[in-house]
């Protein structure tokens, strides 16, 4: 998968933006900042097209959700 420069840039931005709307309250919000501050880095990366990119490869997130499950109702 190949993304375009515009692509990365945009992502880069969408990025920035929520990260500077978060307000931080608990661990959750915590894990998050970090999850997308590395999202950033990485994208950066990929942007200059340094070492980083070269052996980045996207990899399936197989991980089961963090946080609280909703109750079902009935």
């Amino acid at each position: 998968m190949s993304l375009s420069k515009r692509v990365v840039e945009t992502l880069i931005d969408l990025v920035e933006i929520k990260l500077s709307c978060m307000e931080i309250y608990d661990r959750e919000d915590t894990r998050e900042v970090v999850a997308l501050e590395q999202c950033k880095a990485e994208l950066q990366a990929l942007r200059q097209g340094g070492k980083a990119a070269a052996t980045a490869a996207v990899v399936a997130f197989a991980g089961r959700p963090r946080g609280r499950t909703r109750a079902a109702v009935g």
